[in-house]
This record gives structure tokens, sequence and C-alpha cells, in this order.
């Protein structure tokens, strides 16, 4: 059988289906005889309604039963036929014809785009690795003794200085109106961690208890009260409570909360670095594929399924969607989320995802199974029971499948690599991790 496809648009194409009308009569005689057999209605014995009741009880439904499972097979043996890979479902809608006559159908889908994917030797790359030195390690500490910090009021004449836990009200204006979210009572952060603005804390530093002061500050111009950007306020502040910051000693009690049985300094640092190691190693990793991507991304070119598109969209917008749910938010599904907000990084990973696909198919870079296995028990070995974590993902196919998406994309990501034009960087501790120096 011939089968002739037309190109409509870029990936759409249109083939013509004929489906033949006995073919179509004989199916829906069938199941109507076999309905009939078992059918029960009032007023008649059952298997002895007759078959024109019969027909004008189901027979419209079995008709569409019939003609949806007969046309689609005719579509999916025509698309195998021709040898079309299609992206997605079609779009069928029956043509005109004569009563009796054999039923026509047009069938509108999108195929797969050819993937060229150009020279991969030609390709730049910047590749970064991370070292984790004894400094990472101190601020670690830092970060720990932190987190199990306590505070203490400050005496009447002992100013606010970096590390105090302050409780201000404060007052702003701009030309002399209040704005939105301009005032406060009973207001509470920490001195020199950043929660502020730089006008506001340095006003603030060096106030005692019970003090006030008025100061201008002037609002970034890209500041995330638009209402306010680039303007210049007026703020009263008083300082109503003051606490000193006080951090536990790295002493062998402290390290024994944290987990270390010996409470051993050497242990405790051996331990730091082993997990920093570990997030160094994961950290890496996603960098460097990143870079792949966005390499591979521009040594690409070619249409996308409008169809996996949307269907990428509507994932990320049900994705969203929960995680609304999850944080809270009241009437989540009600939303309005305008497909723009998507688009842009939808296409991206359908590209990629095609991308990805034909240089796996092209180079066997399959995930093994060792690789699954061996990637799972690296995610596991930051929980204090790894061995769960195993059998969690272990037990799941869908998450199973996740891991292997994971390890084929790194498959992929050292494909590119060991082919690429690579430069090597070296990226300090505090870079990477995105902490302030």
């Amino acid at each position: 059988m011939s089968i002739n496809v037309e190109t409509l648009e870029k990936l759409e194409r249109k083939i013509i289906l004929t489906v033949p009308a006995e073919r179509i009569t004989f199916e829906i005689n069938k199941r109507l005889q076999k309905l009939a057999r078992t059918a029960r209605m009032d007023g008649f014995r059952p298997g002895k309604v007759p078959m024109d009741v019969v027909k004008k009880q189901y027979g419209y439904g079995v008709h569409q039963e019939v003609l949806n499972e007969r046309v689609g097979q005719a579509f999916y043996e025509a698309v195998n036929e021709a040898g079309i890979s299609i992206a997605g479902r079609p779009i069928i809608n029956e043509l005109p014809h004569q009563d009796n006559a054999d039923m026509q159908f047009e069938a509108i889908f999108e195929v797969f785009p050819e993937v060229a994917l150009g020279d991969i030797s030609a390709l730049e790359v910047e590749k970064v690795d991370t070292a984790v030195d004894e400094v990472a390690i101190d601020r670690t500490i830092e970060i720990l003794r932190k987190q199990r910090r306590t505070f203490s009021q400050r005496a009447a004449e002992q100013p606010a200085q970096d590390g105090d836990r302050v409780t201000i009200d404060f007052e702003g204006k701009i030309d002399g109106e209040p704005f939105d979210g301009g005032k406060a009572e009973g207001f509470q952060y920490l001195v020199g961690e950043g929660q502020m603005l730089k006008e506001f804390e340095d006003a603030v530093r060096g106030m005692k208890c019970g003090e006030s002061k008025t100061f201008p500050l002037v609002f970034p111009a890209d500041y995330h009260g638009k209402e306010v950007a680039g303007k210049t306020a007026d703020f009263l502040v008083t300082v109503t409570k003051l606490e000193a910051v006080n951090l536990p000693e790295v002493d062998e009690a402290f390290i024994k909360q944290l987990g270390v049985a010996d409470g051993s300094m050497d242990t405790l640092r051996a331990d730091i670095r082993k997990n920093l190691e570990r997030e160094t190693r994961s950290r890496v990793k996603a960098r460097n594929k990143n870079a792949v991507m966005d390499a591979l991304l521009k040594n690409s070119d070619f249409d996308l399924p409008k169809v996996r598109v949307q269907e990428e969209i509507s994932n990320m917008t049900d994705r969203a969607r929960e995680d609304m749910k999850q944080r809270g938010m009241k009437d989540a599904d009600k939303v309005d989320l305008p497909q723009e907000m998507f688009s842009t990084l939808a296409e991206r990973r359908v590209r990629l995802g095609l991308i990805v696909s034909t240089l796996v198919t092209e180079n066997k870079l399959n995930a093994t199974a060792e690789q699954v296995k061996a990637h799972i028990e690296e995610l596991a070995a930051s929980y204090e029971r790894p061995e769960d974590v195993v059998k969690w993902y272990m037990s799941d196919r869908r998450r199973l499948a996740e891991a292997e998406a994971v390890v084929t994309e790194d498959n992929v990501t050292e494909f590119v690599l060991e082919k690429a034009k690579v430069s090597n960087k070296t990226v300090a501790f505090d870079e990477l991790m995105g902490q302030r120096a």
C-alpha cells in the first residue's frame, strides 16, 4: 500500500485514511449480536431483546467505539508503513462521503525533526573543578556554631554590633507620606547578616536599646518593591531590644552534639571534609553538565514539535500548582499561570531532550544497571540510613527511571567533554557554594 504523506508546515504532516464501510458494518453487527445475548431490558427475558431494540439502545455507542478503533488502527498502520516517527497524538477529522461508501479521514500530526548536532569536537566548553581546603572546613564549623547560637540581653550602655539580634520599631515616609511595607513594630533581625539594606544596617549598627534615629535611605533602582524602587525614604527607627550573640565553644561536648561519637576535632573535620567533597562533586557535575548542554544548544538548530512543547508547558504548570499547594497556598488551581511563563524553558527542555536522545542512540550512551546503582548509593550516602534510601529508589520503577535519566545525561556530558575543546578552570569553594566572602 502506498501512503501519501503531505507536508503542511515545518514538522506538520497530513495523510488520508480510508476505512472500508463493510469492515465497519461487520464489526458493529458482531458486537451488537454479542450484546443482544446478554442484554437486560424491562419487558424482555435476558438474551431475548430484539435486535432493532438493541441497535436503538446501543447502536450509536458501538458505532463510535468501532470507528475510533478502526481509524486508530488505520492511522498507526499507515505511519508504520511510511516509516514515520510521530511526535504526538494526531488530530483526525472525518471527510464527507456517500452513504455505504468507504469512509475517509484526514489525520494531521507532527513528526520528530532530524537532529543535526554538527561537529562535537568543535564545541567549546569550560569545565570547572573545586578543592575543599581547610578554610572551607573552618567556615563550615562556624556555620554549625551559628546554627546553635543563643542570645542574651545587652547592657543598656552597649551599642548594637554585628551578630546581635536587634528588635526595632520603624516607619518610613517618602515625601512625607507613608508607603506600603514601610512600617513595622517588634521587627527582629540579625545585624550584619545582610537581611536589611546596607544603609539601614549602617544606621542601626551602634545604636543602644531605647535609642531612636532618623535617617535617609535610597532604595536601589532594581528593588523588588517597584513602587519605591529608586526613591528616597526617611526612616525613624527605635531600638526596643538588643541581644548579644553567644556562640558555643568547639569543645568535646559540642562535637558530640554534632553526632561525632568520640568528640574528636580530627574526626569532626574529616566528616565535614567528606560531606563537603560529596556536595562539591554534585555541584561541579551539575555546573559542567549545564555548560555541556548550553554548548550543545548553541550547536544545534532544528524545529520543535509544538505538541511536545505544549505537553512540557502543561507538565510545568501542573508542577507549579502542586508546589503552591505544598506551600499552603489556597485556591492554587485557580491561580492564573500564563503559558508564556513556561514557554522558553519548555522549549529548552524539549530541544535538549531531543539532542540527548540522539546522542544516546548514536553513541550507545544508555545508563547501565551498575551506573544507576552507584548513582543511587551516592545519593543515599548523606542519609542516616543509606540502605533504606537505596531500597526506596530500587523498589519504585518511576524513581528508578528518574535515576536512569540523570545517569544517561551524565554519560552524555562525559562523552562531549572527551571530544570537545575543553578549558579547565578552578573555581573557589565559596563561589561554587554561593557563599558570601
